[in-house]
């Protein structure tokens, strides 16, 4: 349909099968394609919205919806006309309407890395996530950081049981050094025995 200015300027003329201007069609065509609605298939849940609310987050996914070659780039189905993504349809009903209010919440069913993956997957940006549903959001990371400082003093505990270890194989080190330094004094007073004063002392004693 066209607007009311390209209208009454084409009938404001005299020569009346003279058609409106290519600019005016062109701007009309333009908002047409921007307010064209598109069809968006998530995990077997369909979501229709304009081409113009998708380009309110220019370089993420959806964005990359609206471009002309978006048929060949994408899974696209031309006999339902809708594009079809594998991904969580409830955390993308979330990302949708990101598009339309232009604020990000959290949905409090869902956990952390779940919604995190997806955001991710969408190209948007974590920071985005309102005040109301950082804290939610952030519940796993806060989580991970305290298991991360929970088991820091098990990390020590093993290098204090390393340093007994290497204290106790150091004792049987010495021990061990003592015996074989006296290992053949003790074996040649038994079978030699004139090596000593002590080994012909023990041989007299035997042979009493």
């Amino acid at each position: 349909m066209l607007s009311s200015v390209c209208v009454s300027s084409f009938r404001g003329r005299k020569s009346g099968n003279k058609p409106p201007s290519k600019s005016c069609l062109k701007g009309e065509m333009g908002r047409n394609e921007d307010n064209d609605k598109i069809v968006i298939n998530v995990g077997g849940i369909r979501h229709e919205t304009y081409r113009s609310t998708l380009k309110t987050l220019p370089g993420t996914r959806l964005s990359w919806l609206t471009e002309p070659d978006a048929c060949s780039n994408f899974d696209y189905d031309p006999k339902a006309d809708e594009f079809f993504f594998d991904r969580h349809p409830q955390v993308f009903a979330y990302v949708l309407n990101y598009y339309r209010t232009g604020k990000l919440h959290c949905p409090a069913d869902v956990c952390g890395p779940l919604f995190e993956e997806e955001l991710a997957f969408w190209g948007i940006d974590e920071t985005d996530v309102e005040a109301c549903c950082w804290m939610n959001y952030r519940q796993h990371r806060d989580a991970e950081e305290a298991l991360d400082s929970f088991e820091a003093p098990e990390s020590q505990d093993d290098e204090d049981s390393g340093d007994l270890k290497r204290l106790c194989l150091q004792e049987e080190g010495r021990k061990l050094g003592w015996w074989s330094s006296w290992q053949p004094k003790v074996w040649a007073l038994f079978e030699d025995p004139y090596s000593s004063k002590m080994a012909r002392v023990s041989r007299r004693r035997a042979g009493r």
